[in-house]
């Protein structure tokens, strides 16, 4: 039961979060950013079946591989992908958690 509040918390909350503390000026249009980096689970629709609940997401669909991973690091040297890249490292993140709670505490 703690797994998918845990799960969602870090979705919606912990980036709200993250954008009062650290972009509080554009604190609006940061939180609306992160909410579009999970579009990023759109790659879940290239799986059989779409949604499997034992499956750990990072390493196994195309925009939660370590190649994109690295390349979402990598944006957030540039000024103007920053934003995005935070947004698409915290969706990682929560996701790896996952990951991690579905080997440690089945």
């Amino acid at each position: 039961m703690l797994q998918p509040v845990l799960h969602y918390f870090l979705h919606l909350v912990f980036p709200i979060l993250v954008a009062f503390i650290f972009f509080r000026k554009n604190l609006w249009k940061t939180y609306l950013v992160f909410l579009l980096t999970m579009l990023a689970d759109l790659d879940h629709l290239l799986a059989t079946p779409v949604f499997d609940a034992g499956r750990c997401s990072i390493g196994f669909h195309p925009l939660h591989s370590y190649w994109a991973i690295a390349i979402y690091v990598l944006l957030l040297f540039p000024k103007q992908t920053r934003i995005i890249a935070i947004g698409l490292l915290m969706h990682m993140m929560a996701d790896g958690i996952d990951c991690w709670w579905m080997n440690c505490c089945p």
